[in-house]
C-alpha cells in the first residue's frame, strides 16, 4: 500500500472505478441537496422578510399616519389574509403549469406592491398594498413546500425542510435588525424599497438556480378539478387535523409577530434594536430546534415527536399565562418562556407539514396550498382578535398564545392517537 493509499498492491487500486463512481454520485447528490436547500430557503424567506422587516417601524408608522397601533397591525393582518386566500390559487396552478411560472408571476407582483407600500399616503392605502404584497408573496410560501414533496418523502423531506429553514432563518434574525437600522437613519418607507429588491432577488433565484421539479400537466384540468381535489382533501380528517395542528402552532407565533414590537418597545420601553435582538433570539430557538427534527423523526417517529413537543409547548405557555394573569409583568420572564416555548415549535411545524403531505404526492401543490390557506387563515383571524382586544399590556398576546397552544394540543392527541401495545 502506498503512503497516499492509492494502491493496495501491484496494479491494484484501493478505490476501484465503482467506488469512485459511488463517491462522485454521493458528492453530486449532496451538492444538489444543499443547492436545493439554499434556493428553497431563500425563496421561503421572501414573505417573512416582508413581515419581519417592518415590525420595528410600527410605532413610527402609527405616528406618521396619526392612528393607533392597532390600525398598523391591520396591515399585517391583511398580508396574512391575502396569503391565506391566494395559496388556494397558486397550488393548482403549480400542479398544472409547473412550479416556476407561478413563482415568476407572484414574485413580480410582490415587488410592485412593495413599491406601492412605500408611497402609501395613509394607513388604508398601506393596508391595501400590503394585501397585494401578500397575494404575490404566497407563491414563494406554498410552492417550495410542494417542491420538497416532489424531491423527497419521510425523514429526508424533513431534513430538506429543516435545512431550508436554516437558510430561511436569516429573515427573523436579520430582517428586524435591518428594519430598525433603516428606520434609525431613514424614513420607514425605505424599508419597502429594500423589500422590493428582495423580491427581485427572488425572481433571479428562480430564473437561474431553481430546476423545474414538476412537469406541466395540462391534463389536470381547470378550476373544477382543483375544487374537486380540495373537496377530497377537506374530507380527509387526518390531513385536516395535521393542517390545523400546524395552523394553531403557527398562529401562536403570528400573535407574537403582531404584538411583540408594541409590547417590548412601547410597554417595556426597549429600543427598536434591543427588541430586534429579542425577536431574533426567539426565531433562533425555533429554527435551531428544527435542525434536530429529522434525527428525532427517524429515531422516534414523526407522530411521537409532535405529541411530545406540543405537550411541552402547551405546558410552558400555560405557565406563562398563569404568571401573566397573576400580575407578573416582566420583559425577561416573557422573553425567556417564549424562547423555550418557540423552541418546541421547531419540532411541531415541520413534522406536521411532512405528515400532511406524505400521502398527497400527486396533488402536492394543491395540498400544500390548502394547508397554507388553513394555517394562514387561522393566523389572520387570531391576529384580528388580538388587535381588537389589545389593552397596552402583554395579557392579550399571552392569552391568545395560550389558547392556540391548548387547541393544538387537543388536536394532536385526537389526530395522532398513541398506538396501544397489547400483551
Amino acid at each position: 500500500m502506498t503512503l497516499l493509499g492509492l494502491s493496495a498492491g501491484p496494479g491494484r487500486p484501493i478505490f476501484g472505478s465503482g467506488t469512485w463512481a459511488g463517491l462522485k454520485k454521493a458528492f453530486s447528490m449532496q451538492s444538489a441537496f444543499l443547492r436545493n436547500a439554499l434556493v428553497l430557503g431563500m425563496l421561503s424567506a421572501v414573505g417573512p422578510f416582508a413581515i419581519d422587516m417592518y415590525l420595528p417601524a410600527f410605532p413610527a408608522i402609527a405616528r406618521e399616519y396619526q392612528v393607533d397601533v392597532s390600525g398598523v397591525q391591520m396591515s399585517l393582518m391583511s398580508f396574512f389574509l391575502a396569503v391565506a386566500l391566494c395559496q388556494s390559487v397558486y397550488g393548482p396552478l403549480s400542479d398544472r403549469f409547473g412550479r416556476k411560472p407561478p413563482l415568476y408571476a407572484g414574485l413580480g407582483l410582490f415587488a410592485l406592491a412593495s413599491i406601492g407600500c412605500s408611497f402609501a399616503p395613509n394607513v388604508e392605502t398601506l393596508i391595501a398594498f400590503r394585501f397585494l404584497q401578500g397575494v404575490g408573496s404566497c407563491a414563494a410560501m406554498v410552492i417550495p413546500r410542494a417542491i420538497i414533496r416532489d424531491l423527497h418523502t419521510g425523514h429526508e423531506a424533513a431534513r430538506l425542510m429543516a435545512t431550508s429553514m436554516l437558510v430561511f432563518s436569516v429573515s427573523p434574525i436579520l430582517a428586524p435588525l435591518a428594519g430598525s437600522a433603516l428606520t434609525a437613519f431613514f424614513s420607514w418607507r425605505v424599508i419597502f424599497w429594500a423589500i422590493a429588491l428582495i423580491g427581485l432577488g427572488g425572481l433571479a433565484v428562480v430564473l437561474f438556480l431553481l430546476p423545474e421539479t414538476h412537469k406541466p400537466d395540462p391534463g389536470k384540468g381547470g378550476i373544477a378539478q382543483a375544487f374537486c381535489t380540495y373537496g377530497s382533501l377537506l374530507k380527509d380528517r387526518r390531513f385536516l387535523g395535521l393542517a390545523f395542528i400546524g395552523g394553531f402552532s403557527q398562529a401562536s407565533f403570528f400573535v407574537y409577530l403582531a404584538g411583540s414590537s408594541v409590547i417590548f418597545i412601547e410597554h417595556f420601553g426597549m429600543t427598536p434594536s434591543a427588541y430586534s435582538m429579542i425577536f431574533a433570539s426567539n426565531a433562533i430557538a425555533f429554527i435551531g430546534s428544527a435542525q434536530f427534527n429529522s434525527t428525532f423523526m427517524r429515531r422516534f417517529g414523526a407522530e411521537r415527536v409532535v405529541r411530545i413537543a406540543i405537550s411541552c409547548f402547551a405546558s410552558l405557555v400555560t405557565l406563562l399565562f398563569l404568571l401573566t394573569v397573576a400580575g407578573v409583568d416582566n420583559a425577561f420572564v416573557l422573553w425567556g418562556l417564549l424562547f423555550v416555548s418557540f423552541g418546541c415549535l421547531g419540532f411541531v411545524i415541520p413534522s406536521t407539514a411532512v405528515l400532511a403531505l406524505e400521502e398527497q404526492g400527486a396533488v402536492a401543490g394543491t395540498a400544500s396550498a390548502l394547508m397554507g390557506t388553513i394555517q394562514l387563515g387561522t393566523g389572520a383571524v387570531i391576529i384580528a382578535l388580538v388587535s381588537a382586544l389589545y389593552d397596552g399590556t402583554s395579557v392579550s398576546m399571552v392569552s391568545a398564545i395560550f389558547f392556540c397552544a391548548l387547541v393544538a394540543l387537543t388536536l394532536s392527541f385526537r389526530t395522532m392517537k398513541p398506538k396501544r401495545i397489547y400483551p
